[in-house]
């Protein structure tokens, strides 16, 4: 039987589940560095990058060089099949950078759920303990492991459920939102006192600035208290740098501004330049734990990922990426605090390097988020001509995730696109 043709003109809707929601109604033609153009040729700043993917840019020419000599080789043999050359140089540049002088392995895989499963497997191998503790307002993906992990109901969780069992949440550390050190802390160890004994505790999963759950950074003294509470108790500290990683924070991984040395460190998004290839790197000595056979994946450490991410870790030294995430960080939250004085629908602002965000509230003292506010203020902004996301547990966070490539002029226009977006809709 020879398929019916699909039409130009058929919708999305026809042919797409429902359940993938689309954050902008257009469909993009082309990119290059901080820009995309959509198919009626609009030309958009992209303060989105993929979801955090992108901090080298749209298209970024020697990641495509890169990968183009790759692919004229082989594309594809799977690691467990037979090994190769870059899959190894890129594990050892990662263990360096993330273990130093220590001795740290890596497991390369494609997606930033397959890595946080991965390492919830690697820790319980190690410790032959079931329990796993993750914090309210995390998020670690969509697979079963990955939903159970993250602390929104909303809309990862639905109905999807049984969840994994074993995962037990605890409230992060946010003192816009009254948590502070102290009481995040005392509710861990409320866990432990109520719901599972330390002794049964595989790992404690964080991520040192929440990415969708508004980011929002953990305290220096909570990540020190951490890390000194798990060696305590033999608990796996692993460390979720699946968007905070590659410079975003302004240091290449967000563990850094604390000065702790997690166990285990998840990587992905902007490894590769837009490529997908995602990895677990920790101490060689739990890395070690699985038996052979126990870790893996088809298209794991593929080599257009793993040359596209050696490329991206040179670019980042050539390019001077992490001084410049702090210089677009320190631009933006000057025109955030301006904002903030202006427009009473802002209640909060923050950025750690160049992870960026704007808190949305209908009232300040109460600090009531408002969802609608931010998807309106999105949505003008798209108007502008810059494409921005919500993120939060009440999704009344507008975050920025622009390339680290961008110019100082290309920053200034898309605040100045902000605030003329934040003047249409608070009119």
């Amino acid at each position: 039987m020879i398929p019916k043709q699909i039409s130009p003109a058929t919708t999305r809707s026809q042919h797409i589940s429902n359940g993938v929601a689309v954050a902008h109604p257009i469909k993009v033609s082309r990119a290059a560095g901080a820009y995309i153009w959509d198919d009626q040729g609009k030309k958009y700043l992209d303060f989105v990058g993929g979801i955090g993917v992108l901090n080298v840019g749209h298209n970024h020419p020697r990641v495509v060089e890169a990968v183009r000599k790759q692919l004229e080789t082989f594309s594809h043999v799977c690691f467990q099949v037979t090994a190769y050359d870059q899959y190894i140089e890129l594990a050892a540049k990662l263990n360096n950078l993330i273990g130093g002088s220590l001795h740290y392995k890596s497991v390369f895989l494609t997606t930033g759920a397959e890595a946080v499963e991965n390492a919830i497997k690697i820790a319980r191998a190690y410790t032959n303990r079931p329990g796993v503790i993750a914090f309210r307002g995390g998020f670690h993906g969509r697979t079963l492991m990955g939903m159970s992990l993250t602390g929104m109901s909303q809309p990862y969780r639905q109905n999807f459920g049984p969840l994994a069992p074993d995962i037990y949440h605890t409230p992060f550390p946010n003192d816009y939102r009254g948590v502070s050190t102290e009481k995040a802390l005392a509710a861990l160890q409320e866990v432990f006192d109520t719901q599972i004994a330390a002794d049964r505790v595989a790992a404690i999963i964080i991520e040192p600035v929440q990415g969708d759950g508004g980011f929002i950074s953990a305290p220096v003294d909570f990540m020190h208290a951490l890390r000194k509470k798990t060696q305590e108790l033999g608990i796996v500290l692993i460390c979720d740098e699946i968007q905070t990683g590659f410079g975003r924070t302004g240091k290449l991984f967000g563990f850094e501004h604390s000065g702790i040395q997690p166990d285990l460190v998840t990587v992905a998004k902007s490894m590769a330049g837009g490529l997908p290839i995602s990895g677990v790197v920790g101490r060689a000595e739990i890395m070690d734990a699985p038996l052979p056979g126990g870790l893996g994946g088809t298209y794991g450490g593929n080599p257009l990922g793993c040359v596209a991410a050696l490329e991206v870790i040179k670019i980042f030294e050539s390019e001077h990426l992490l001084q410049r995430s702090r210089s677009i960080g320190e631009q933006l939250l000057a025109g955030f605090t301006k904002f903030e004085n202006e427009f009473k629908s802002i209640g909060h602002v923050r950025a750690i390097g160049a992870m960026a965000a704007v808190e949305f509230v209908s009232d300040r003292i109460g600090k009531v988020p408002d969802a609608t506010m931010a998807q309106n203020v999105i949505d003008a902004a798209r108007e502008e001509g810059l494409l921005l996301i919500k993120c939060g547990v009440y999704r009344n966070v507008v975050r920025f995730i622009c390339p680290l490539v961008i110019s100082e002029q290309d920053v200034a226009k898309a605040l100045a696109m902000f605030e003329r977006a934040l003047v249409a809709v608070n009119a």
